[in-house]
């Protein structure tokens, strides 16, 4: 089984920066593709980054210049570091990761909130 762990939510005026941090423990053979994804209320969960093992990255328009994903695959920790940030990316964001653990499965966080105030 695998684990996901976030860290790093919490609240920021507009225009503010966050440092969200996800890490993977259990049992782990290999980690694929890391990523986050956000949902608003009322919303479907959307993309909002993911990378590959070997650093290959895509980023929703929304974010795209404002948020930067990067990874530590010593560590099975991704990151996504938050810039500008605008009110309309207040949402609980959720990590997740394509993991091989006997078989490939996508694994997910328990979520951590961001909310912006304008």
């Amino acid at each position: 089984q695998v684990q996901l762990v976030e860290s790093g939510g919490g609240s920021v005026q507009a225009g503010g920066s966050l440092r969200l941090s996800c890490a993977a423990s259990g049992s782990i053979f290999s980690i694929n593709t890391m990523g986050w994804y956000r949902q608003a209320p009322g919303n479907e969960r959307e993309l909002v980054a993911t990378i590959t093992r070997s650093g290959s990255t895509n980023y929703a328009a929304s974010v795209k210049g404002r948020f930067t994903i990067s990874r530590d695959n010593s560590k099975n920790t991704v990151y996504l570091q938050m810039n500008s940030l605008k009110p309309e990316d207040t949402a609980i964001y959720y990590c997740i990761a394509h993991a091989y653990s006997g078989t490939y499965n996508d694994y997910w966080g328990q979520g951590t909130q961001v909310t912006v105030s304008s």
